[in-house]
Formats: structure tokens, C-alpha cells, sequence
């Protein structure tokens, strides 16, 4: 079974396979997400590409944005075949380009459509098929809305809803702003998961330390991480230990870039870019001295034709 006790989060432009990859490194259990790949994308674009991963990623899942129920099902079956371990909807992100598309957070004032899309999509496969949503939109934002919103779905076979404790503005805020206005409201998830039971419940929106995470799951199912995991993303080190019983030694950050270095060399003899990788392992020594001097010499020195053995070093000794 599928455990979403911590995951981190679909991020556009951020979890790419490279990104997967190297937080796979510090953590073997955390459910990780790809960026969200539209239908549109996966049944007329480079199809291939887009479903791209290393094995060792999974447990992986894969977000799609989408308000086609036939389409997304097609979609769904896509993914069921490259061997993803989840598909998730899109229901959260209030972009323009997203909303021009007539899906993302806009989806919550179509209830029924969403529970339509997620009916095709479980008729499609036998992998679990989630929605990631927010506490609500616009105006649209009571306590109730939400409860009847995932109570509609949840009759199209969703068992499984990710809620982002902050609603979304589709008008006036940009997506950037919107990660920070309006506030978040966690007691909302949290009297979601008392008001429904039955269903798992995972939060996400803000969560910075294992501390949160640990006092989170006191009320919710799960919790997923979104920025922090990225700019710090050695924060994943005491998860497996702490959530899944995990008893083998974790690895230590130097640990890692070696072992990032291999798949760097590799990645690169096929064609890859050296600064397409380097640009996410940015936070691996965030908090350590010399992590200044680090991301100066990930960001400026680097160069795809020299040897990565020699070019990519951390120095504790600069400060």
C-alpha cells in the first residue's frame, strides 16, 4: 500500500527527474511528485519525455492537469503503463495559463466535474487516482463549500484528497503571491479529516520542519512539503527514520554528492546539461559554513565541459 505519511509536492519547474532524483537520495521512502503534465501535453506532445524518471524514484506519482474526463482517463492510462505509483489531479493551482485551460483551482467551483474527471480516471486504472485542491476560492472559501466540494468528489471515487491550507485567488494575486496571501488556515484540514474520517487527508502549505510535520499528523493523515523541500532539502535526512522505522543509516551530505556525481557523469554522456542538474542541489548544504561560497560556484563557476569529479566539491572550509 501506498504510504503518503510524508510526500513532496508538484512543483512546476522545480520537481523535474533530475530534482527526484537527487532528493531520492537523501530520502527512500517520501512520496515524490512530478511537475504537472497537462493532457494536452501527454496525448499531442513528447510524450516520452514528459514521463521520463530513474526507477529509483518511486514511490512516484504523477500530476495531471486536466478538466476532460475522457481525456484524462486516456491520460491515466498513459501513466498506469510507464509505472507510476499514483496519478493525482490538479485542482489547486491558480495560474492564468492554468485557468485559460479551464482547470487547476477553478475546477473547485466544478464539483461535479471533478468528480466526473475522477470517476473516468478510476475506471481507466487500478493505481490510486487523488486531487490536490485548496481550502477554497475567492469567496467561496467557508469551512462548508469545502466539505461539500470534497464530499461530491469523494462520490466520484476519490478516497484520497491533498489539501493546500491556503485558498486560492483566481483574480488579482499572481501565483507567486498567492503562496503567501491569504493566510493559511490549517485548523480547516484538520476539521476536514474530524468531519470525514474515512477519507486520508494529507496537508500541505507552509510545513518547514520535522517538528510540523510530526505535530501535523497528530490531526491529518499525512503532510506534504513543498518549498522548503526544495531550498532545504537536506530536511528529508530524519524522515525515514522518524515516520517510516526506517533503520539504515542515513546518508551524509557529502555522501549524497558523490553519489550525485555518478548519476551526473551519466546523465551527461546522454546528453543532459550540467547546470539542468547542479541548479537543484542549490540547498543541500543550507545552514552549513561555506554554503554561500557553494551556491556562488554552482550558479556561476560551473561549466558543461569540465570533469564533474573535480568541478563539483564542497569546501567546509570556506565560510
Amino acid at each position: 500500500m501506498l504510504k503518503r505519511t510524508v510526500s513532496v509536492a508538484p512543483m512546476m519547474g522545480w520537481t523535474d527527474r533530475h530534482a527526484r532524483y537527487f532528493l531520492r537520495l537523501i530520502s527512500r521512502h517520501v512520496l515524490l511528485y512530478t511537475e504537472m503534465v497537462t493532457t494536452g501535453a501527454l496525448l499531442r506532445g513528447p510524450r516520452q519525455r514528459l514521463l521520463q524518471y530513474h526507477a529509483s524514484e518511486h514511490p512516484l506519482a504523477i500530476q495531471l492537469g486536466g478538466a476532460d474526463p475522457a481525456e484524462l482517463a486516456e491520460c491515466s492510462r498513459i501513466a498506469e503503463q510507464h509505472g507510476f505509483d499514483e496519478i493525482n489531479l490538479n485542482v489547486g493551482c491558480p495560474s492564468d495559463r492554468v485557468q485559460s485551460g479551464r482547470f487547476g483551482a477553478c475546477l473547485m467551483a466544478q464539483p461535479q466535474l471533478v468528480a466526473d474527471c475522477v470517476a473516468a480516471m478510476r475506471a481507466a486504472v487500478s493505481i490510486p487516482v487523488t486531487v490536490k485542491c485548496r481550502i477554497g476560492i475567492d469567496h467561496a472559501d467557508s469551512f462548508e463549500a469545502l466539505a461539500a466540494f470534497v464530499d461530491s468528489v469523494a462520490q466520484g471515487g476519490c478516497d484520497t484528497f491533498i489539501v493546500h491550507a491556503r485558498k486560492a485567488w483566481l483574480q488579482g494575486l499572481s501565483p507567486k503571491q498567492n503562496r503567501e496571501v491569504p493566510p493559511l488556515r490549517y485548523e480547516r484540514v484538520y476539521r476536514l479529516k474530524q468531519a470525514m474520517p474515512h477519507l486520508h487527508i494529507v496537508l500541505n502549505g507552509g510545513v518547514k520542519t520535522v517538528a510540523q510535520i510530526s505535530d501535523h499528523l497528530h490531526h491529518v493523515d499525512g503532510v506534504m512539503l513543498g518549498r522548503e523541500a526544495y531550498h532545504n532539502p537536506y530536511i528529508l535526512v530524519d524522515i525515514d527514520r522518524l515516520f517510516y522505522a526506517e533503520t539504515q543509516p542515513p546518508r551524509s551530505r557529502d555522501d549524497i554528492l558523490a553519489a550525485l556525481m555518478v548519476y551526473i557523469e551519466r546523465e551527461m554522456q546522454n546528453g543532459a546539461r550540467l547546470h539542468d542538474i547542479t541548479r537543484h542541489i542549490h540547498g543541500l548544504y543550507h545552514g552549513v559554513p561555506g554554503a554561500r561560497a557553494w551556491r556562488r560556484k554552482l550558479s556561476t563557476q560551473l561549466r558543461d565541459t569540465q570533469p564533474v569529479s573535480s568541478s563539483i566539491r564542497f569546501d567546509h572550509r570556506v565560510a
